[in-house]
């Protein structure tokens, strides 16, 4: 077959056979955009995530700067692209502000911005669930998270897409690189602000958890609690955005599932699950060689810019049967859609019980999601996959 490219119209579309003729022909080769190297294989993304030594996690800086930005995007010295020892102690202070019981706690408000956002629905029946629903349920838990003020989702909606786009940009597209650079200058604006108004009144949320954290006599810096803002609302954003919108196309796509859910909501723990798998909302994670190395049976060289394709690990024939089948009750845990090891995500907890809470409002009040387009159109980034736009209409139960 000839190169793939990972960012074609054909592949945006529908990835999985391009990765399934990868991981039987060649699970590790090179593809296109900048001769990167493809890792498609369950095994060996699983070890390629365990080895750090050689594995650096530097190589999502592809995904966060890019060489004409002339500024430095705070994500870049966020726990996404670190290594240990710094990883290790960025990720212990971290921790202590993002626990269970945060999560627990955050419930209620999902499940009353879930259920006012579901009347909204069934009040306009045709809507377009992303902006519609899955955005402004994300937006309200962030918001509620960190002390945010809610006003500002419009912003934020418009700041992650710029930021999730950092590494696609062509670099002769002046006009889109300097709306970046001036997203990033506007949400760090946002983010000092909000720390200096915590310094001056603490409240019960995230940021001022971050403020007060010692470990050991060590305390974030500035720099460490906006770089982790950045992370937390860009990624939290956008994978829990992509996540609530597949669930929404499969359920589109599979009314079945509705019946079932709706008669057995005891279900909905393992159809999440699934649709991890089935369509990860984080697509591939970046590496950087730090030495010449093997892997699977091909030699990599020192430097090389190495993605994981998580999308293909989760359809991979050797760890799941009849990968291409949605089938909840496999009861298959997509750990694997979270990352692995040291880099497994923080909000991995949030995502799965903002998921669940969606799911059951929308299976318990509605009795249909019905697509309302022929065809979809797909973002082009390399981390995540998710369409631009999902017109539906909501039949009441």
């Amino acid at each position: 077959m000839s190169r793939l490219h990972l960012l074609a119209k054909d592949v945006r579309e529908n990835p999985y056979p391009f990765y399934a003729e990868l991981r039987r022909s060649s699970p590790v080769c090179q593809v296109d955009p900048n001769d990167m190297w493809v890792v498609t294989r369950y095994d060996d993304i699983v070890a390629t995530l365990k080895n750090t030594q050689v594995f650096s996690s530097a190589g999502m800086r592809i995904a966060t700067e890019h060489p004409c930005l002339q500024r430095k995007n705070p994500i870049s010295d966020s726990l996404i692209v670190a290594d240990p020892p710094r990883h290790g102690n960025l990720r212990n202070l971290i921790n202590r502000g993002f626990t269970a019981a945060t999560v627990s706690s955050l419930e209620p408000h999902m499940r009353a911005t879930a259920a006012r956002l579901t009347d909204d629905l069934l009040r306009r029946r045709v809507v377009d669930f992303i902006p519609d629903f899955a955005c402004r349920a994300q937006f309200s838990v962030m918001a509620r998270l960190t002390g945010l003020d809610p006003s500002l989702e419009e912003h934020f909606n418009r700041w992650t897409a710029d930021l999730v786009s950092v590494g696609t940009i062509p670099p002769d597209d002046h006009a889109r690189i300097g709306e970046v650079r001036r997203t990033i200058d506007e949400m760090e604006r946002c983010m000092q602000d909000l720390l200096a108004t915590r310094r001056s009144r603490m409240e019960d949320d995230l940021v001022t958890d971050l403020l007060r954290l010692r470990v050991n006599d060590s305390a974030l810096t500035e720099s460490d609690v906006i770089a982790f803002l950045f992370l937390l609302l860009v990624a939290g954003l956008e994978t829990t955005i992509t996540l609530m919108t597949h669930l929404a196309l499969i359920l589109a796509r599979r009314p079945v599932w509705m019946d079932r859910l709706r008669a057995e909501p005891g279900l909905i723990p393992g159809f999440i699950e699934e649709a991890l798998r089935f369509e990860p909302p984080a697509q591939a994670v970046m590496r950087l060689t730090l030495a010449e190395t093997e892997l699977g049976g091909v030699r990599l060289p020192a430097h090389a810019m190495v993605v994981l394709l998580l999308g293909s690990a989760l359809r991979d024939e050797a760890r799941f049967e009849d990968p291409d089948r949605f089938d909840p009750e496999r009861r298959a845990q997509a750990s694997l859609a979270f990352g692995h090891g040291a880099h497994f995500c923080l909000g991995a907890s949030l995502a799965r019980t903002q998921a669940r809470v969606v799911l059951e409002e929308l299976t318990r009040r509605c009795r249909r999601i019905e697509l309302r387009a022929e065809r979809l159109e797909w973002n082009v980034a390399l981390n995540t996959r998710c369409p631009l736009a999902l017109p539906v209409e909501v039949v009441p139960a």
